[in-house]
């Protein structure tokens, strides 16, 4: 059914239609409308025959949801940002335990100093837990993710992050077709655990394991995501023949067929980046754009293909590796082994920075133009870094006297306000 709802709201009400069993729920910014909405479903009777509960941390919440899952029922979370850190003991337990919690991701950036707008850093942090990561780029396909993840995490035993942009899309207000009962029934089979604790016939799990097996517990748990490689596309052209509309997969292309410059990101900036490339088009520019859905598995071959014959690659970032610079880049490095092309890292939108389509527009120029640095941080304000360093190298020279190092503490709060 079509309605003009928030993003949060309409993934509460899709993540209810998969009728899940256990909610665990802790609140922290933007993912907290939705756990509230499944909340008010639950004691509203709306939602039957679930559990919903109110932990004290993040860290409670995935370890509740891990014996909730452990126990063989549809078990589902929540988190973001520091929440997400907080329970990164949890998120590596549930990986190796081959538990196919879904849990929704509101991106978000990662402080010091606090901040509470979107990039993806959080996720980014956890990419290499051994959770299946899949991104969305509208409030549909948020939607429409969250049903197809449940199906892919039971049919794995894996859990799987659902990560959306938070207040871009989980806090906007627009048109969502929200699906109904029975076609969810259609798709997402009734749960059948694979592994089920129980107390007639018990078991530990997670227990010790030496020298002798650890390396091959996770060469399994790889081999699992490999095999997502293959369900993940499958799964997204099932979807599409009970729903009607395409959704998910492992990357999506835009007007790649006979670009010369392919521009790669994740998530909802795909639809600023989209708008320019129309623009561009139309002044003769041989451009197109690549969307990466499944972050982790990574899709190596898909990109390589699509890349293959291009001249240039922009990856665009919501993240920083400080220290080194993209995090997508170096993935996309390896895909394309044997490729040659012109390869930039832009570092975008950190902390909820406007990503601008006259920003995009003369990134995109400068790239064609080979004009980049391999290295490039969009609407940098250079101007304050290089007081800041001045101020820095002063102080150096000065020494590091006890009241130098707290001018110093002072002024850069100062100065970043």
């Amino acid at each position: 059914m079509l309605k003009q709802t928030e993003g949060s709201h309409a993934m509460a009400e899709a993540i209810a239609l998969c009728r899940p069993e256990v909610i665990c729920a802790y609140p922290i910014t933007p993912q907290t409308h939705i756990v509230e909405g499944l909340g008010e479903m639950v004691k509203s009777g709306e939602l039957k025959d679930c559990e919903f509960i109110n932990v004290e941390s993040e860290f409670a919440a995935l370890s509740g949801a891990i014996g909730a899952s452990a126990a063989g029922v549809r078990t589902y979370t929540a988190t973001a940002s520091q929440g997400l850190l907080f329970m990164a003991e949890a998120v590596y337990n549930a990986a190796g335990l081959g538990l196919p919690i879904v849990m929704t991701i509101g991106n978000r950036a990662i402080g010091a100093p606090i901040n509470i707008w979107n990039d993806h850093t959080d996720s980014m942090s956890m990419r290499d837990a051994g959770w299946i990561q899949i991104f969305a780029e509208t409030n549909q396909e948020a939607v429409d993710l969250h049903i197809q993840a449940f199906r892919l995490a039971e049919e794995l035993s894996m859990p799987v992050m659902v990560c959306v942009d938070g207040f871009i899309l989980t806090h906007a207000y627009e048109r969502v077709d929200v699906p109904t009962q029975e076609q969810v029934d259609a798709y997402l089979p009734r749960f059948e655990p694979q592994q089920v604790l129980d107390p007639r016939d018990p078991v530990s799990i997670g227990a010790m394991v030496g020298p002798d097996a650890f390396m091959e517990v996770r060469y399994l748990a790889h081999q699992r995501q490999m095999r997502a490689l293959e369900l993940i596309p499958a799964l997204s052209q099932e979807f599409k023949k009970v729903f009607g509309r395409e959704s998910g997969g492992l990357i999506k292309t835009y007007r790649c067929e006979d670009a010369k410059t392919i521009v790669v990101a994740l998530g909802s900036v795909m639809g600023t980046i989209k708008d320019v490339i129309d623009e561009m088009r139309e002044q003769g520019n041989s451009i197109g754009a690549v969307s990466i859905c499944s972050f982790r598995p990574f899709p190596s071959e898909e990109l390589h293909d699509v890349l293959a014959h291009a001249k240039r690659m922009v990856v665009l970032e919501k993240s920083l590796a400080v220290g080194i610079g993209g995090i997508v880049s170096h993935n996309l490095r390896m895909a394309l082994s044997g490729i040659s092309l012109h390869a930039y890292t832009v570092v975008a939108g950190l902390g909820g920075r406007a990503i601008t389509k006259s920003s995009l527009r003369d990134l995109f120029d400068k790239a064609l133009k080979d004009e980049l640095e391999p290295l490039t941080f969009l609407d940098l304000n250079q101007e304050v870094v290089d007081r800041e360093l001045e101020r820095e190298a002063q102080q150096r020279r000065s020494g590091p006297t006890a009241e130098n190092v707290l001018r110093q503490i002072g002024t850069v709060g100062a100065t970043l306000r």
